[in-house]
């Protein structure tokens, strides 16, 4: 179908601005769609996409855009400049990229996707969601989206395998989930992770944490503390352990396990891992346990899991009690005596042998540190406790506060007010920290930073 030149005027495309507060703007006229449609068929009819494909990303889109905008020119539709440009990198996108959503996964400032039906996105910025103006034209365009993703890691989605997590080039993961298993259609989830880390002075410019807070963390980190972040989904667990991970010394050996490979350690000594999902047959799954039982006959220094939520956990707290000091992973809970819970839960799932007081005496000598990440009701992000693993008290896990963070209440534009507040304790792994030759200022466990 070719766009009539008589269309009415209300009906040609129409090119609008981003409206305020994140309001969508109108969808794409019918007609516009589908001369989009008609180029994109046309150009793939043109190209040879073996050899395209083998050209590097900005390359390729400079040489193809004479010929796109040869077709564009040859549908003789009415279509100003601004216009024509727009269709061009329309095209372009769903050529060689996401299609749709190329726009979003350039905006640095996007860090969530959600994909809920083929006309309904939404994304999150600085915390708080937003329905864009994005669309897909339908299911199928959403689902070839989808199969070009999961395609590019050697991964597959189908009504036999319905579920897929897969990450793109940037880092970024990405979740997506078809029918039978999604009711409305397919849908898909990004988490970005693209660009350069987040830096510690770039958490200290957010006020996740104070300078002492900070200080504290380096050095556990460099004298090989067993450390657990924790917290919710979107607190900004995997973007601290990042962080965290920046600190161990370039000389080590670090190996690191995940679901999807998202972390960016900069060190030249990382050996990454990852899992593998069942073939079409149900066979060959390679989960996290097993790549954690391997990685101790590969000499790590550390020992660095992007998050434990299974089995894993008994063989990650032995290798932790057994000479792989200074590792570190993620966990989800609320609190830290929550994540004490969840490891008991899940070492139980490993091992139905284990008493209640064995499992607690494994995590009460494996773990020195909880760092406890949550994402306030502003969107803002900050770690509101840092705890120190004591040890056993008769049957439970002891557990002391260094910081904490304490909410004050709410300013008129909504911002969570606070303080972060040392809470006198002087920590038991003092010792271990003058060993390493690191000694802390007394300022440190003493400095009380308001936020407001």
């Amino acid at each position: 179908m070719v766009v009539n030149d008589t269309l009415p005027k209300n009906d040609r495309l129409k090119v609008e601005p981003a409206r305020p507060n994140g309001a969508p703007r109108e969808s794409p006229s019918l007609q516009y769609q589908e001369l989009k449609f008609i180029l994109h068929r046309k150009l793939l009819d043109r190209i040879n996409l073996e050899a395209v494909y083998a050209m590097p990303g900005e390359k390729v889109r400079h040489e193809m855009r004479p010929s796109v905008s040869k077709l564009v020119n040859e549908e003789k539709t009415p279509l100003s400049l601004t216009e024509k440009d727009r269709l061009i990198e329309e095209v372009l996108d769903e050529v060689f990229g996401l299609g749709p959503l190329e726009p979003l996964l350039r905006d640095k400032t996007v860090s969530d996707i959600l994909v809920t039906t083929p006309r309904l996105i939404y994304i999150e910025r600085g915390g708080k969601l937003e329905r864009t103006n994005i669309e897909f034209k339908d299911d199928a365009h959403l689902m070839r989206i989808i199969e070009r993703i999961v395609s590019r890691v050697g991964r597959r989605i189908d009504e036999s395998s319905p579920m897929v997590d897969a990450r793109l080039p940037d880092g970024s993961r990405v979740n997506a989930v078809i029918p039978p298993l999604a009711v409305d259609g397919p849908l898909l989830s990004i988490r970005r992770f693209g660009g350069a880390p987040l830096q510690p002075a770039d958490l200290l410019r957010k006020m996740s944490l104070t300078e002492g807070m900070l200080e504290l963390l380096k050095a556990c980190v460099k004298a090989r503390l067993n450390i657990i972040i924790s917290g919710g989904t979107g607190a900004g667990k995997t973007t601290f352990l990042n962080m965290l991970s920046g600190f161990i010394p370039s000389h080590e050996r670090i190996v690191t396990i995940e679901d999807a490979a998202e972390l960016q350690l900069r060190q030249p000594h990382v050996a990454r891992l990852e899992t593998r999902p069942a073939n079409i047959e149900g066979k060959g799954a390679v989960v996290q346990r097993h790549l954690l039982i391997n990685s101790l006959r590969m000499r790590p220094d550390r020992i660095v899991v992007g998050e434990v939520r299974g089995e894993e956990a008994l063989d990650m707290l032995q290798a932790m009690n057994t000479g792989h000091d200074g590792s570190l992973t993620t966990i989800h809970a609320n609190t830290p005596r929550d994540a004490i819970s969840r490891l008991e839960v899940m070492i139980g799932m490993a091992s139905s042998n284990l008493s209640v007081r064995s499992i607690r005496q494994q995590v009460a000598s494996a773990v020195d540190l909880f760092i406890q990440n949550s994402r306030l009701s502003d969107g803002s992000r900050k770690v509101t406790y840092i705890t120190e693993c004591v040890g056993m008290e008769g049957d439970l896990v002891t557990t002391q506060d260094i910081f904490v963070f304490e909410r004050t209440g709410l300013s008129n534009d909504g911002r969570v007010l606070g303080r972060f507040r040392p809470t006198g304790v002087r920590p038991k792994f003092s010792e271990r920290l003058k060993a390493a030759g690191i000694e802390l200022p007394p300022h440190v466990f003493q400095s009380v930073v308001e936020v407001r």
